[in-house]
């Protein structure tokens, strides 16, 4: 396994919103606040007219992020180059579960209904399409490389279960 240009847990703060409290670190606001939460900042669901913006703001930061670390003082660029993916995966949990509203619901029209046993509910999406359940993701990355030189990080950020989403983020380096 190669070591990588910016050192694991390095990588984990920058994904996510760990405040770095170092003056050495001279590093744009995109590391400060965390790539993930920069990108979806205050949404409260997932929101698919969205996920192509927030995805760009993940990769663009995280690229800066992470050629900005490797780059060697006095270089002009980094010994490796970098490829980054980010995948955005909406929660089909109902919307109640997420004590939020649904998306685009407009509550003034609604009429109070009593439900009654015999009833069954129709569990709604955060997007306030019918709930089929949560939907399974499983990605795998293959690379034909050097193994002591080159090499991929994964990482899944926590902070999107609340939101109804999952974010998983992959970098790959390469040397040059």
């Amino acid at each position: 396994m190669s070591t990588p240009p910016v050192a694991f847990n390095r990588l984990k703060q920058i994904a996510t919103d760990v405040r770095l409290n170092s003056p050495a670190v001279a590093l744009a606001r995109y590391t400060e606040d965390g790539v993930c939460n920069n990108a979806i900042g205050n949404a409260e669901f997932y929101d698919h007219a969205k996920t192509e913006q927030w995805n760009s703001t993940i990769i663009s930061s995280m690229l800066k992020a992470v050629i900005s670390e490797s780059t060697p003082q006095g270089a002009s660029a980094p010994s490796f180059k970098f490829a980054c993916n980010s995948t955005i995966v909406q929660h089909l949990v109902p919307t109640s579960s997420l004590q939020k509203s649904r998306a685009g619901a407009d509550s003034k029209g609604e009429q109070p209904h009593i439900s009654t046993s015999t009833e069954t509910p129709a569990a709604t999406a955060t997007d306030g399409k019918p709930h089929v359940g949560r939907r399974g993701m499983h990605s795998a990355t293959g690379a034909y490389w050097d193994e002591k030189k080159d090499g991929m990080w994964t990482f899944k950020y926590d902070g999107g279960e609340g939101k109804g989403l999952d974010v998983v983020i992959m970098l790959i380096w390469v040397a040059i």
